[in-house]
């Protein structure tokens, strides 16, 4: 699995920003995820309380492994 710091955020209005169901409303660790809407099948991630600073892009299969690790839990720091 690669992510990639797109240092031209990715044009950040050409993705459709979803925050994470998992970001709590306290203003703790919040996340923002979404496709590039490029056609790419591209995902873009951002910090929400930092939206001006820096985007991670995943490929397609890179985000599905992603998300299985965190699903499955065999993701570690």
């Amino acid at each position: 699995m690669t992510a990639k710091t797109w240092a031209d955020a990715t044009e950040p209005s050409r993705v459709a920003w979803h925050v994470s169901t998992r970001s709590g409303s306290g203003g703790g660790d919040c996340v923002e995820a979404g496709p590039v809407l490029d056609g790419s099948r591209r995902v873009a991630v951002r910090d929400s309380k930092d939206r001006s600073g820096p985007v991670l892009g995943f490929s397609a299969t890179s985000w599905t492994d992603f998300l299985t690790g965190l699903r499955s839990g065999t993701l570690t720091g």
